[in-house]
């Protein structure tokens, strides 16, 4: 079997990874433009960026044992932990996600709606008329307590608190490029004490590991006392934030998760679930306002709501949805899928590659093919009105059995905060400005955070 050779850059593995790092937009579309949708770079590792619609659709549809994907993660570990779903394989990876379906879907997902919209109320209440303010400070400040309230089910008290600080410390901890960089680069994962950037994630991460832990042991105790006190408890004697769905969740062996998957996961959820929906909220915010034809367009799909809209019923709106989708298309959070590392030979269309080399299909490039996104520059909601695009063409949550597990929660709370803070408060652009995109550790954000100025109230909450 031939193996195929392939085009790309010549610079050292060590000058392709610092033009990763500190922009990896131009290092995309430069190579993209000189090699095409499938070129060889070399980062961490040997690494194939694919942006062809066939090639990706034909690795999403390759049995999953054919590839290691938690190993092509491992610059996540520190982040997530040995036991996050992102760095599982086989059998270990299948019976976690099936642990941590539940809790997106059905009733659970509609009773979260209405404390989504509490929350982006209670925020954009804060806000005074004429003053500037960072709208992705304030999408971070809704996401993080509506992970907290939804993934824990803490409201306040101090253990709240300890959890909102750290969690945020730690993300802004690695928030430019070059503070990403600990992340990819081993050689700087020193700890040289707690004032090294090193040391004190490292402290930071034990804090919040304490806090975790109490929490995941506290809460045991409180679902053996509910099952104690009452004969044959059923799941609506229980809280319903997904902590808990995660402690009553058993697999087929009829098997909890330890504390140590459970901590792995909330960080999961923590991590991914509050700074990429946050991240996305400010880029929505920025493009509404930067075109004042979709501002109006979706103002009026929102206006024939009464003041108590039903959740279920707005993120059933079709303009709503474009101006989402197009959101994650121009600038996806997330700009490759989860590496995906073929254990022996395979070949994706034409081209035959070795076993070890990572397949890294580029959500960024692919949403920004002539083909496929006319004026991919331009944000154009409208694509999603006229066209239905396929997994393989709009990917921004990943896909196959690497797509994200709460994709769709992601998109509902999207929508909601959008709607609830749209219908209530009128907001501008601070200035004028052409929000640049930047890297934001593994994710990719707007330069500056869109400064946005309030300019008055369109109803009360």
């Amino acid at each position: 079997m031939t193996m195929t050779q392939l085009p790309g850059p010549k610079a050292p593995a060590l000058i392709q990874l610092l033009q990763w790092v500190a922009n990896p937009l131009t290092f995309m579309e430069k190579y993209a433009k000189q090699y095409g949708d499938i070129f060889q770079v070399k980062l961490n590792r040997p690494m194939v960026f694919i942006s062809h619609p066939k090639a990706i659709e034909e690795i999403f549809k390759t049995n999953p044992k054919q590839f290691d994907c938690g190993v092509g993660n491992q610059l996540l570990r520190p982040l997530l932990g040995d036991r996050s779903l992102a760095l599982l394989d086989g059998t270990p990876h299948k019976r976690q996600r099936q642990l941590l379906m539940p809790p997106f879907h059905g009733e659970r997902m509609q009773a979260y709606g209405k404390l989504i919209c509490h929350i982006a109320g209670q925020v954009a209440n804060k806000w005074e008329v004429g003053e500037r303010f960072s709208m992705r400070k304030s999408t971070q400040d809704i996401s993080l307590k509506v992970i907290l309230q939804v993934v824990f089910g803490l409201d306040e008290g101090d253990r709240y608190d300890q959890i909102e600080q750290i969690l945020s410390e730690t993300l802004e901890s690695l928030g430019s490029p070059w503070k990403a960089s600990m992340l990819f680069f081993k050689s700087l994962q020193i700890d040289l004490g707690a004032w090294s950037p090193w040391g004190k994630f490292i402290r930071q991460r034990q804090k919040f590991d304490e806090l975790l832990y109490a929490e995941i042991s506290e809460r045991r105790q409180e679902l053996e006392l509910t099952r104690n006190a009452i004969a044959q408890p059923s799941s609506s004697c229980y809280r319903y934030d997904i902590l808990t769905m995660l402690l009553l969740a058993r697999d087929q062996e009829g098997q909890p998760m330890s504390d140590l998957e459970l901590r792995d996961e909330l960080m999961t959820l923590l991590f991914a679930g509050h700074e990429t929906t946050a991240t996305a909220l400010a880029w929505a915010f920025y493009w509404i306002h930067h075109q004042p034809e979709i501002y109006n367009k979706l103002l009026q799909e929102l206006e024939d709501f009464g003041d108590n809209p039903d959740p279920i019923a707005i993120i059933k709106l079709p303009y709503l949805n474009a101006v989402c989708c197009e959101s994650l298309r121009i600038y996806p959070v997330g700009m490759l899928t989860f590496l995906r590392i073929p254990k022996s030979p395979i070949t994706i269309i034409d081209k035959t590659y070795p076993p070890g080399i990572a397949l890294a299909i580029c959500i960024y490039l692919t949403h920004h093919r002539e083909d496929l996104y006319p004026e991919p520059k331009k944000f154009k909601p409208e694509r999603f009105l006229e066209r239905q695009y396929s997994p393989s063409e709009f990917l921004p949550f990943g896909g196959s059995n690497r797509r994200c597990i709460g994709a769709g929660f992601a998109m509902f709370e999207m929508k909601l905060v959008l709607a609830t803070i749209l219908r209530r408060h009128s907001l501008a652009l601070a200035e004028k400005q052409q929000v640049k995109p930047v890297r934001r550790g593994v994710t990719l954000a707007p330069a500056g955070g869109v400064k946005m100025v309030m300019t008055g109230k369109r109803m009360q909450a």
